[in-house]
């Protein structure tokens, strides 16, 4: 388990990470707890949880939605997902290179689908049972 880490311009940040101001994380606001990182990559423990385990994954790049992202950068967004099933198979929600017991991966673009962050993240849910429809 890495030691909890606090994001900002004087935490592990590099230059990109300063784009990333927009989140609470990246103002220093709030304890980060990482749990995956790669250059271009971030993933952290959602600090209010729906699931037993709930963790965010984020370009270190700005970007406010994955269509956005899909549009400047297809290959970073498949750096995401990347990020985002190797944690899944950290946290012990898949095998690696199977599919159970199972994870959610969601993300929200737009007002209506409940986006209140305009730097796309994806949240990593699982540890239990998920119910369909989500919400």
């Amino acid at each position: 388990m890495r030691p909890r880490r606090t994001c900002g311009r004087r935490g592990w940040a590099r230059g990109t990470y300063e784009r990333l101001s927009v989140l609470p994380h990246g103002r220093g606001e709030i304890p980060t707890d990482v749990v995956h990182e790669t250059d271009r990559v971030l993933a952290f423990r959602d600090v209010n949880p729906q699931a037993p385990t709930h963790v965010l994954v984020i370009p270190k790049e700005h970007h406010p939605t994955a269509g956005a992202l899909a549009a400047a950068d297809p290959a970073l967004l498949g750096e995401v997902v990347s990020g985002a099933h190797a944690v899944a198979t950290q946290e012990g929600l898949v095998t690696d290179g199977g599919t159970e017991p199972g994870y959610r991966l969601v993300t929200n673009t737009g007002p209506q689908a409940g986006q209140s962050v305009h730097h796309l993240h994806f949240h990593v849910l699982g540890g239990r049972r998920m119910q369909w429809p989500p919400g």
